[in-house]
Formats: C-alpha cells, sequence, structure tokens
C-alpha cells in the first residue's frame, strides 16, 4: 500500500495584497481518505483549496498532489474530479452533450450513459441546461467529479439544494467512488454530512488550523450533553444544570455513562419525570460554534 500522500500542504501561504488569506497551514491527506476541510466564513479553505486544485498559485509554501505540483495540469488533472460549487455549464447545451464535453476534457475513460445513471439525470438527457432545475444543475456538477472514477475528488458543498432522496443518492455513489479506491476531499456547511462520513476534520479559522484530527479527536475537546425536561416542581437536581431558553435543562459532563446513571437513578427515586431526554457526545457543530468564542 503507497505510503506516500495524495495531498501533501507545507506550510502553504496565500495573500491577496495585503491580506494574508492562508498563514503557514500545513496538512497531508491520504490514499483513500475521506477528509472534510471545514472553516467560519472566510477562514480560508476556499482559497486553499484552489491552489490545491492547481487554479491559484501559492504566495509561499509547497504543495504536492500525487507528487506533482497541482500547476502540472498534465500530469495531475486526468487524475482529479472537481465538483464546483458552480460549474457554469452553458444554457444552451444538454444534459447529454454537457456531460460529454466534461468527459472529452478529463482524458479519463468512460460512458455518458453510465455518468448519467450515477448522477440519476439518464431521463434529463436531452433537457437543456437552462431548463433543469436547481437540484438537477446541482446533479449534473456531481457529474463533472465522478466522469471515469477519478482518483482524487473535491465535493464543494455537494448537497446544496438537494433534497432528502437526491442527498442519499449523491452520498451512495460517494460510497461507491470510496470503494472503487477514490481519496475525497469535501467542503461543506452541513456539519452533519462530515461527521457521520469523514475519517480526519480540518477545521480553519482566519486562515491557519483551529484543529485537526478525527471526529471524535475534536468533538472529545467539549463535553458531552445532556439535555431534558422538568415538571416546574421538581426537586433541585442531583447535577449543576443550566436552563436554556427553550425551558430544557441542560447538564455538561466530562462523565456522560456516570452523570446520565445518576440523573436517572435520582428520577426514579423521587419520581420524577424527564421529558424529552437527550444525551451524547458534543457534536461537530458545537465545536464549530466554540471558535467564535476563543
Amino acid at each position: 500500500m503507497p505510503t506516500t500522500p495524495v495531498i501533501d500542504v507545507d506550510r502553504l501561504n496565500l495573500s491577496y495584497g495585503d491580506f494574508h488569506a492562508v498563514k503557514d497551514l500545513s496538512f497531508q491527506v491520504g490514499r483513500g481518505e475521506f477528509y472534510a476541510l471545514l472553516g467560519t466564513n472566510g477562514a480560508g479553505k476556499t482559497s486553499t483549496l484552489e491552489v490545491v486544485e492547481g487554479h491559484r498559485t501559492a504566495t509561499s509554501g509547497t504543495v504536492r498532489v500525487f507528487g506533482h505540483s497541482p500547476r502540472d495540469r498534465r500530469a495531475v488533472r486526468p487524475r482529479m474530479g472537481i465538483m464546483l460549487q458552480e460549474s457554469g455549464f452553458s444554457p444552451d447545451l444538454t444534459v447529454r452533450e454537457s456531460v460529454h464535453l466534461i468527459g472529452t476534457l478529463t482524458q479519463r475513460g468512460d460512458t455518458v450513459a453510465r455518468v448519467l445513471d450515477v448522477v440519476d439525470l439518464t431521463r434529463k438527457a436531452d433537457t437543456r441546461v437552462a431548463h433543469l432545475s436547481g437540484g438537477e444543475k446541482r446533479r449534473l456538477d456531481f457529474a463533472t467529479a465522478v466522469w471515469g472514477t477519478p482518483e482524487l475528488v473535491f465535493l464543494d458543498e455537494p448537497t446544496t439544494g438537494l433534497d432528502i432522496q437526491s442527498r442519499d443518492d449523491l452520498w451512495a455513489a460517494v460510497d461507491k467512488l470510496r470503494e472503487d479506491g477514490s481519496t475525497i476531499v469535501l467542503t461543506t456547511h452541513y456539519l452533519e454530512e462530515a461527521q457521520q462520513r469523514a475519517d480526519r476534520v480540518g477545521l480553519m479559522h482566519r486562515g491557519a488550523f483551529h484543529m485537526e484530527g478525527t471526529v471524535s479527536e475534536l468533538t472529545r475537546t467539549l463535553p458531552a450533553v445532556i439535555r431534558f425536561a422538568l415538571p416546574p416542581t421538581a426537586l433541585a437536581l442531583p447535577l449543576p444544570a443550566t436552563r436554556e431558553g427553550d425551558g430544557k435543562h441542560r447538564v455538561e459532563t466530562a462523565r456522560l455513562q456516570e452523570d446520565l446513571h445518576a440523573l436517572l437513578d435520582w428520577a426514579r427515586a423521587h419520581g420524577v419525570r424527564l421529558d424529552d431526554i437527550e444525551a451524547g457526545p458534543t457534536r461537530l457543530d458545537d465545536v464549530f460554534r466554540a471558535i467564535g468564542s476563543d
């Protein structure tokens, strides 16, 4: 199994005039890994990906994709699929013509019929792009990334505008890419998608990594949470708790199992009903919100 990373970023810096958008950023993405690059607005993640994808030149630092500079399009581009937030297809082309055009440009072998089936646009093959719905256009954007089952796939906000079934279908197609050995790099504002699927997460803030690691490692940086509703006449709780705006009580704990047992034992002993009880580790969106308080 090759040990050379698919993506190797070392002390990347990118400036726009006096604005330092990316600051000494270093990270690697291994072969077959699902890596989520997340960040607050203006954190620098889009600028970072533009350099890695070969669309922008770094101010300083070293970036390698498959061991090559991403600006070496002949060496890198045929092995890479990119789903942009909006691909800008000609509105006068049909779906079939658009997918065929993309396939020709990638230099990877595939068929229009297979790709249309993967993105569920077969019945729209002869429809002009101008007449597609927003969700259908997003699926056409996805087609640009999956043609020829590339070794490396970038997904930029892939499920924006998709209904639940279309989201499920897209992620099923991504799962198939991973089974075939593709490396996935995701950016998304739907943090639950990253939490459910990413092997590792790089969380950017103000041009640098705020933290990086597995979802479990990131969420362990904050306490777990128990939330529940109590009758207004209930006795004093056995654990420190705060009352939230919706009237529920919130317990933050580094000892989730022990404190949950203590709370349930107390409720049973005093005949107290705990309504709408929820208990679990901190979610990735809680870690994300905590950045703003630093």
